[in-house]
């Protein structure tokens, strides 16, 4: 295992040193912890930036205090300031892992001997059935981009790609023209903790990306520095993925559909697949779930396949 840096170790009581202008800087053994899930467990930087922000929260509430002279009854505190803030428990419940592992880090450090946010219970989380669009809906959405539309042919390609694939907003946006294989029929996906997948393409969608790719892109590639990304901006760079959010917003507004964002042409994916007659282990792969626990919520979204299950094997049905 490389060799960490060592971090620096203020006196217990040390006053936290202020930033130009009188706010709080991050604390030392934070930018050390988010410095090593960075460059030694290689976390894809979303999930860095999460953890960062997380524990920036939990620096506020600390207010300066120690963190190794914190108490179990102080740890409760923090829950109870963070129900105050009206955070989601889903949020609450992220900030607790994140807790947990910038404390394992503190005791693999030597800087405390126990854990004490181990024995913190999250909260129960209700499990929110993901909405989904129906098959009609998904139609209209995919022929929304039109000619008159500002690199239209890249709004469809894009629509296209997220509902062929499943793919997430921010694989679409670091998808290489490396990893697309139309004339094959698949793309590889980069998802989370750069875990790679292959999903295949539909022909539609592959139309619509070759279209795309011989019309439109050239001219999106002049204007950037040798990009290698399939969807680009208009300045020839990679396409972000809260341009995908803004893209998707703008469309479905268009059609007067309400909370649609890339995550539910995803959620309708997996949930078209499944009432098809997909098998859930084919759909994990596809979605690039580490377990096939959160692949089985999509298996509560359609009734009408719930129904039939129940109708075809339920002694009484």
């Amino acid at each position: 295992m490389p060799r960490r840096t060592p971090i620096p170790r203020p006196l217990p009581g040390q006053p936290q040193r202020m930033a130009a202008g009188g706010s709080a800087s991050v604390h030392p053994w934070i930018q050390a912890f988010i410095s090593y899930l960075r460059s030694e467990c290689g976390m894809a930087d979303n999930t860095v930036s999460a953890y960062s922000l997380d524990l920036q929260r939990f620096q506020q509430w600390l207010a300066g205090r120690p963190i190794p002279g914190l108490t179990l009854s102080d740890l409760s505190d923090y829950l109870s300031w963070m129900h105050r803030q009206q955070l989601a428990p889903g949020t609450i419940a992220r900030h607790i892992i994140s807790l947990k592992m910038f404390f394992r880090y503190l005791q693999l450090e030597g800087i405390l001997s126990e854990n004490l946010v181990e024995l913190l219970g999250s909260p129960t989380l209700w499990q929110k059935i993901p909405h989904v669009l129906n098959p009609s809906e998904v139609e209209a959405l995919l022929n929304s981009p039109r000619p008159s539309d500002a690199h239209y042919l890249r709004g469809r390609a894009l629509l296209e790609l997220l509902y062929a694939t499943g793919c997430r907003a921010s694989e679409a946006s670091d998808l290489k023209l490396a990893d697309l294989h139309l004339e094959e029929g698949f793309c590889r996906c980069h998802g989370k903790g750069d875990k790679q997948r292959l999903v295949p393409l539909g022909g539609r969608a592959k139309a619509a990306l070759q279209e795309y790719l011989q019309k439109e892109r050239p001219t999106l590639a002049a204007r950037g520095s040798h990009p290698d990304w399939v969807i680009l901006s208009r300045t020839g760079r990679r396409f972000r993925r809260e341009a995908i959010w803004e893209l998707i917003k703008k469309h479905t507004k268009r059609l007067g559909l309400t909370d649609v964002s890339p995550h539910t042409l995803r959620h309708s994916f997996a949930t078209h697949l499944l009432s098809g007659g997909a098998d859930l282990r084919h759909v994990q792969e596809m979605l690039g779930h580490a377990s096939i626990a959160t692949t089985q919520i999509y298996t509560h979204v359609d009734p009408t396949r719930l129904k039939s299950i129940h109708q075809q094997f339920h002694p009484r049905a």
